[in-house]
């Protein structure tokens, strides 16, 4: 009875770490490092620009070319939009780097991307100004030139005091630019949102106005009246703000919103509103581990103070609450991602992008997608250049219950796109959807959408006519993750069970197993040792091989 009631307890215990597992959002993406974000609402979506810190960037500075965009409808779900403005658009900058903190906001129309960037032909990092008819570009230079230029700005004397623009419209129809690294500048826009109107001015740095320290990142808005400047502070650098009755001061210093805390030197902050609640958006070391060089844009659920002022809050790796369920009956792209194992994005022959680099044990996390009363069958746009493999539909973890299982054959190339389908069984209610990928070894293919119907598939099409072939055995820049071929199980020595190595399989070892419970073979965290059936995850079937040896001597 005893024995009975402790390999219960062990499963329950597992079963626990696997829920505390899924509910890890932050941060919002894994496929590449993401810098100094600036969220926009628009349109029922949140819109969260981002730098990018590349893959190869050096141990001791940044390497960033380009700017990226993700959205969401419900804060957890973010569809990579991928990159949509190059730091090479604008032809007077360093073309190789310096694709520095921006801040994108909708006016008349169209998309205006403030940047700081290196200028060649006025010597310092300079702030200019892009412009798209769509959220998701594709933006272009919208002058020609800077608009704020080195020389321009005096209160600092060194060549990147000019970092960090972000805007802000009043209410009465003003917009607002400022920026400023060891100074705080600010200057009117006129109505074209690309020219300056009257003079540039600078903000005294003094501990009336911003407390111990002013360092960059400002982010301005207002709320209930109230005019909110939220900044980096010191460095290593925290998060502080001040307020003001004026979009132009005087501020009075209020306090710090996030100490500093991981392993980046630098953050940057984002506040906004959307559906009735409150987010900070900020960046850490989150996937790389101790590096200001490789950063992770998270985010912060948050309410503010009766008085209105902002509470601290620390970084997390829960991120934020769902604040919709996810509708599977409509096509979806797959670049929709809560987490991911293993894959990459890449731009697509069809428009926007596809996941790509896909190999045998990488999956995609789908968070609250409501299958309501049940999905029949399951549709899937794909390429593949190899043989290809299968999309295995798993509800609630990786090796969760198999609802359907989409096979995916060769379509020729890596861009040439057809759809398959397979029935569902089982996928009603809500639940968060695994799409984990089989096969052989290396890539398997491409995907670009998804969709479910609550009718059964009908027979998957011929391939579309060839674009150009788009070969991902280059990949493109992500955190490293790699994954196995299967293999095949055998049985498990007891001596091997006992994962302490203590002589006896105890409740040590099950609670040494929960510390690693769903990692993944290739990914941070995974110990091959506690994959007892070696079939590349640490999960359940493991947790059973225990109970079967459980209170056994060695």
């Amino acid at each position: 009875m005893r024995k009975k009631f402790l390999i219960m307890f062990a499963i329950m215990l597992i079963m626990v770490f696997d829920i505390a597992t899924s509910f890890a959002d932050n941060p919002i993406v894994q496929t590449v490092y993401t810098a100094d974000p600036a969220p926009m609402v628009y349109n029922g979506r949140v819109y969260a620009y981002v730098g990018h810190d590349e893959d190869d960037a050096p141990t001791t500075t940044y390497k960033m070319k380009e700017w990226r965009c993700y959205s969401s409808a419900d804060m957890v779900n973010w569809t990579d939009h991928g990159a949509v403005l190059p730091v090479t658009a604008f032809k007077w900058a360093t073309q190789t780097k310096d694709a520095n903190a921006a801040q994108v906001i909708y006016r008349n129309g169209k998309f205006y991307y403030y940047v700081s960037v290196y200028d060649t032909t006025h010597p310092g990092i300079a702030v200019g100004v892009a412009v798209s008819n769509s959220p998701t570009g594709p933006f272009t230079d919208a002058i020609g030139h800077a608009l704020v230029t080195n020389d321009m700005t005096k209160y600092a004397s060194h060549g990147w005091d000019d970092l960090d623009p972000t805007v802000f419209i009043d209410d009465d129809g003003q917009a607002y630019l400022y920026w400023g690294n060891n100074a705080c500048y600010y200057a009117k826009l006129n109505n074209d949102m690309i020219s300056i109107n009257g003079s540039i001015n600078a903000i005294p740095l003094n501990t009336t106005a911003f407390g111990p320290d002013y360092e960059e990142a400002p982010w301005v808005y207002k709320r209930d009246g109230t005019y909110y400047m939220i900044y980096a502070s010191g460095f290593p650098e925290c998060i502080r703000y001040s307020t003001s009755s004026s979009p132009t001061g005087p501020w009075t210093y209020k306090g710090v919103v996030m100490t500093t805390q991981g392993g980046s030197n630098t953050n940057h902050p984002g506040i906004i509103d959307f559906n009735s609640n409150s987010y900070f958006f900020y960046h850490t070391d989150g996937l790389s581990g101790s590096t200001s060089y490789k950063r992770s844009v998270c985010i912060e659920q948050f309410k503010y103070n009766t008085n209105g002022t902002i509470p601290q809050l620390n970084m997390t790796k829960t991120g934020v609450t769902q604040i919709s369920n996810l509708n599977p009956y409509v096509k979806t792209e797959a670049e929709t991602i809560c987490m991911e194992s293993g894959v990459e994005t890449e731009q697509c022959s069809e428009g926007g992008v596809d996941v790509c680099n896909i190999e045998n044990g990488d999956y995609i996390k789908v968070k609250g997608v409501n299958f309501a009363s049940g999905a029949a069958s399951f549709d899937a746009r794909v390429a593949s250049a190899t043989s290809g493999g299968n999309i295995e539909l798993r509800l609630d973890s990786p090796t969760g219950t198999l609802v359907g299982t989409c096979a995916v054959t060769g379509t020729g190339g890596w861009q040439t796109w057809v759809n398959k389908s397979c029935n569902v069984s089982g996928a009603t209610g809500i639940h968060d959807l695994y799409l984990k990928f089989t096969g052989g070894s290396g890539n398997l293919f491409n995907f670009n959408w998804w969709k479910f119907n609550t009718s059964l598939s009908s027979p998957t099409s011929t391939p579309t006519s060839t674009p150009t072939l788009k070969p991902t055995s280059t990949p493109t820049s992500k955190p490293s993750s790699t994954s196995t071929s299967t293999p095949t199980p055998t049985s498990t020595p007891a001596n091997s069970i006992d994962l302490n190595h203590d002589g006896a399989i105890n409740m040590a070892d099950v609670i040494l197993l929960a510390s690693k419970f769903n990692t993944v073979k290739g990914n941070t965290g995974y110990i091959d040792s506690y994959d007892l059936n070696k079939d590349g995850v640490i999960n359940m079937a493991d947790v059973i091989i225990i109970a079967a040896k459980f209170n056994t001597i060695v």
